[in-house]
């Protein structure tokens, strides 16, 4: 039987409890789903620090747990039929810690696909989207020349929040009256939008009044409040 230390990256990354979750990230929009998931679910588990900003993720140690050089990613020592299943993707997670605690994310198997379908709207439209605002108004991007590519992302940003918009104008949450992966997905995100990236007037952000009231409702669950701090510099 496969163990823990089978994997090369808990050499770099050594685990203090091999019986718990191991979790390899940094608290960005895309790490802080993980993190928040395991809070919430009160799944055991062990954050690693991986410094993007120090290239860690592009090591030879990292990327033999996710080829594609990304935080997160995870090792769950008790993985289906009792093997450690490494995995990574973020998205990719949410569902399998989902379905692993039955957890915040519908029975129903119409719901069920729902809720899928909105963590996709998450990773294929949110996340790049917010992400290019994040480059173009914040980081190297800004000192461009030709505003033309952060104008376009803005609003393509504008326009996702409006469908967010849309469907919470009567949903406590994106699914209705139940917190799920569709809102942990898109959390991290939003907030890194207006806080981080410092682009809540650029996105005309306070007349989503209804995503407004979605995001504060998510930054008051305890869960979240700690996830998003997970794992830090320090």
């Amino acid at each position: 039987m496969r163990k823990l230390s089978d994997f090369p990256i808990t050499a770099r990354w050594p685990a203090t409890h091999p019986d718990r979750i191991q979790l390899y990230s940094l608290n960005t929009p895309n790490g802080v789903k993980v993190s928040i998931m395991l809070e919430e679910t009160g799944l055991p588990y062990e954050p690693h620090l991986v410094d993007i900003m120090t290239n860690e993720n592009q090591t030879p140690a990292f990327q033999s747990l996710n080829p594609n050089g990304k935080i997160p990613a995870i090792i769950d020592p008790n993985g289906p039929g009792g093997e450690p299943l490494g995995l990574f993707e973020s998205g990719a997670i949410l569902l399998y810690l989902a379905d692993k605690t039955g957890q915040f994310i519908p029975a129903d198997p119409a719901q069920r696909w729902e809720t899928i379908q909105w963590v996709f709207f998450q990773m294929a439209s949110i996340g790049p989207m917010f992400g290019q605002v994040g480059f173009f108004n914040k980081f190297a991007g800004k000192d461009y020349a030709d505003k033309r590519p952060l104008e376009r992302y803005v609003a393509e940003s504008r326009r996702l929040l409006g469908v967010l918009e849309t469907r919470l104008s009567n949903r406590r949450w994106i699914m209705g009256d139940d917190f799920t992966i569709a809102d942990i997905a898109a959390l991290g995100w939003v907030n890194n939008l207006i806080t981080f990236y410092e682009a809540r007037d650029l996105v005309k952000f306070d007349t989503f009044n209804h995503v407004a009231a979605w995001l504060e409702r998510g930054l008051a669950r305890p869960a979240v409040k700690r996830g998003l701090t997970i794992p830090g510099r320090g």
